[in-house]
């Protein structure tokens, strides 16, 4: 009996056309699962399709011309409407990653799907970056001096959401000179994220510092599963070394503080990404995730949380990684967070005009994060696939 073809096998002969119509990866038909793989941020509910109603599919359809309409002509993505471009710079590649992932989420590829054309120029934009002042660095060259600014903690951030990116895309493209291009800055990427990691086990906003926070951390774990899963070796070590330093930032009452033993208690923003850190290193059962999900809880959307419990800035990634946390952690929690965080972000573009805004960051930013969540159902990313 054959072995059952992978999802990402799929996508790859679909970019070269030998599965057109099958997948139907043009427009937002949903896709049919592989029963032989196995996910590892797949949801074990029944169905997500009934999430998506038309509402939810129109404010998508506007998120993600938005999206494609602040494309800038080097691939890149605007940074921020309310804060100078300079203090942003690091953020640059991990937003435009961002971007694309969203893109990405409604089944568009490179060059297949109505946005592929702008995947396209976003992945040639990111992984060139690879090739900057310190190899597989996916940042801008300016940015790690400009990290040392408080109002700009981004480059490893950035680094972090690139390397996803490229590895949720590699295979692919549709020619195969482009493919090992890109997989060669997708290895030159991973080099340089294993050699950041601190003696701690961690990762912080710049590479090889003292101390390591779980949110950076998470980036880095996520990238390194998605690298994995594209075939890139990353040993075993590594990702352990970045499960225990998650580990031991959880608190008493199940929550994550932001750095070990200090970092201010737990919060919902960090537990929520430390929960997909530990399931990026493949524990998905045990004490430290029971406890988290029961600490998440109690911020399920719509609940009356206070600017204290959940700071603006921390608003965005802590909604896309608490959705990530819920849709792999099944029905039981799935069931409850979908509707209430749909409702929510729907609310929250019905405010502001019909568009998601972020005053930090921007609103490509804000409407990237939103579309992930929105589109996790669609099940098209590979990372998060059934």
């Amino acid at each position: 009996m054959p072995l059952p073809i992978s999802r990402r096998d799929c996508l790859r002969l679909g970019a070269t056309g030998a599965t057109a119509g099958v997948l139907g990866l043009v427009g937002h038909a949903q896709p049919q699962p592989d029963p032989g793989a196995k996910s590892d941020f797949a949801s074990n509910s029944k169905s997500g399709a009934e999430f998506i109603n038309q509402d939810t599919q129109a404010a998508i359809d506007r998120g993600l011309d938005f999206i494609a309409r602040n494309q800038l002509a080097d691939g890149s993505f605007r940074v921020s409407e309310h804060r100078p471009s300079d203090h942003l710079a690091g953020a640059v590649v991990g937003i435009s990653s961002l971007a694309g992932l969203a893109l990405m989420a409604a089944g568009n590829q490179p060059g297949r799907g109505k946005y592929g054309k702008t995947v396209s120029r976003a992945v040639e934009y990111v992984s060139s970056m690879a090739n900057g002042h310190h190899t597989g660095f996916l940042t801008t060259p300016d940015s790690q001096a400009l990290a040392r600014l408080a109002n700009n903690p981004a480059p490893m951030y950035s680094h972090g959401f690139g390397t996803l990116f490229l590895s949720e895309v590699c295979g692919m493209l549709p020619s195969a000179g482009r493919d090992t291009k890109l997989r060669g800055a997708l290895e030159q990427a991973v080099a340089f994220t294993v050699s950041a990691q601190n003696a701690l086990g961690g990762w912080r906003y710049e590479p090889l510092v003292q101390f390591a926070d779980v949110s950076v951390t998470t980036a880095q774990m996520m990238a390194l599963r998605a690298a994995r899963n594209a075939g890139v070796f990353v040993a075993a070590n590594v990702v352990k070394k970045g499960a225990d330093f998650i580990k031991g930032c959880q608190m008493q009452d199940g929550g994550f503080s932001y750095l070990k033993g200090q970092g201010g208690g737990s919060a919902f923003a960090r537990t929520a990404a430390s929960i997909v850190g530990l399931y990026s290193a493949g524990i998905y059962e045990g004490d430290a995730v029971s406890k988290g999900l029961k600490y998440l809880q109690q911020f399920t959307p719509g609940r009356q949380v206070s600017p204290r419990e959940v700071p603006p800035p921390h608003y965005w990634y802590g909604q896309y990684y608490a959705a990530l946390a819920m849709w792999t952690a099944g029905d039981n929690y799935w069931s409850a967070w979908l509707p209430a965080i749909r409702d929510e972000l729907l609310a929250k573009a019905r405010a502001s005009g019909g568009m998601w805004v972020d005053v930090n960051y921007g609103n490509v930013y804000a409407t990237a994060m939103a579309l992930i969540v929105l589109q996790l159902p669609n099940n098209y990313l590979p990372i998060l696939q059934k």
